[in-house]
C-alpha cells in the first residue's frame, strides 16, 4: 500500500464545519486532553479561530491526505516559546499523518527551539513528536479540560539541528 500524501494549505472558510467535528470527537478530547473549557461550544470555536487565522504571529495550516481535509497543525508563542500543536482527525489515527504534517510545518516555521506539550499518557503523540526530533525535557501537573482533572503533561522541545 503507497503511503498517504500529506500536504498543509492555509485553512479554508469551507474547513470550519469538519474541523469543528474532528476538535469536538470525544474520544479525540480525552485523549489530547488540553482542549477548550467546552468543546462542543461552536460559538467559541468560530471566535478561537477567527482570532488565530488573523494573527500574525501564528502560522496555522490545514493538514490534507490524499487531498481529503485530515486536521489542522500551527506554532504560535506563549510566554515568549514558540510551540507546535496539531489535531488530527480520529479516523486517520495511526498512518503517518502527525508525523508527516509535523516534518511540513517544521520546514515552513524555521524558530528553533521549538516546544510541544502533550498529555503523557498520549502515547500517539508523544511518538510523533520524539520521532521528529523533540527530546523530552520535563513534565508537569496541569489542568486537562478534556479531562476535567490534573493530569501530568510532559513538555517537550526541539532545538536547531
Amino acid at each position: 500500500m503507497d503511503s498517504p500524501v500529506v500536504a498543509l494549505r492555509p485553512v479554508e472558510d469551507s474547513d470550519l464545519d469538519a474541523l469543528f467535528r474532528q476538535m469536538s470527537d470525544p474520544q479525540s478530547v480525552w485523549m489530547a486532553a488540553f482542549t477548550p473549557d467546552d468543546p462542543g461550544d461552536r460559538s467559541a470555536f468560530d471566535a478561537h479561530l477567527a482570532r488565530v487565522r488573523n494573527s500574525p504571529g501564528i502560522t496555522m495550516r490545514a493538514v490534507t491526505c490524499d487531498g481529503r481535509l485530515a486536521g489542522s497543525i500551527a506554532s504560535f508563542v506563549l510566554d515568549g516559546q514558540t510551540e507546535v500543536t496539531y489535531w488530527i482527525d480520529r479516523a486517520v489515527w495511526g498512518r503517518g499523518i502527525a508525523t508527516r504534517a509535523l516534518a511540513l510545518l517544521l520546514e515552513l516555521v524555521p524558530v528553533r527551539p521549538l516546544h510541544a506539550r502533550a498529555a503523557s499518557d498520549n502515547t500517539g503523540s508523544l511518538q510523533v513528536l520524539q520521532k521528529s526530533g523533540f527530546t523530552i525535557v520535563g513534565t508537569e501537573i496541569s489542568f486537562a479540560p478534556g479531562r476535567n482533572r490534573d493530569i501530568e503533561e510532559t513538555i517537550l522541545r526541539l532545538d536547531a539541528r
